[in-house]
């Protein structure tokens, strides 16, 4: 019984990283190959948004994988194929988006985030109400004390 739950869980886990490229879509040049799948790790699926084309089912993302290896197969360079694809579909199809004046506020936004919070704090320490001292009981404090714990 064991060994039939081990093979089922061996077989199911087996599957989960299978990726979502075709047969048919695999080059014959294995260094083509290894381009285009780091390409399409790189590029959105403009369908599912936050998996690459690599992973993705999607019949756009299939239709990028082919063009990513088209472009590959014609000879263009590396980022020669990422600016062709910026160039159709936008920024956004870049899963790392690049720096520039458009994503300055993107990429600046955590460090910002950070120097505020550092500045709360900082601020939040310096202003609190210090520690008081408390100031000893006068004899005349201290006798009405007694008088009242002795009841």
């Amino acid at each position: 019984m064991m060994r039939r739950l081990f093979i089922a869980l061996f077989l199911f886990l087996n599957a989960l990283p299978a990726f979502a490229v075709n047969p048919d879509e695999v080059l014959s040049n294995p260094v083509l190959e290894q381009r285009a799948r780091n390409l399409s790790a790189q590029l959105r699926c403009m369908v599912c948004q936050n998996q690459s084309i690599d992973d993705s089912n999607a019949e756009l993302a299939r239709d990028l994988r082919v063009l990513v290896r088209e472009r590959l197969s014609n000879g263009d360079t590396d980022s020669q194929v990422i600016d062709y694809v910026v160039s159709r579909y936008g920024e956004f199809v870049l899963l790392k988006p690049r720096f520039s004046t458009k994503t300055m506020i993107l990429w600046a936004t955590p460090i910002l985030l950070l120097l505020i919070g550092a500045t709360a704090i900082f601020v939040f320490v310096r202003t609190r109400p210090s520690q008081r001292t408390v100031a000893a009981l006068t004899p005349e404090e201290q006798s009405k004390l007694e008088e009242f714990l002795k009841k």
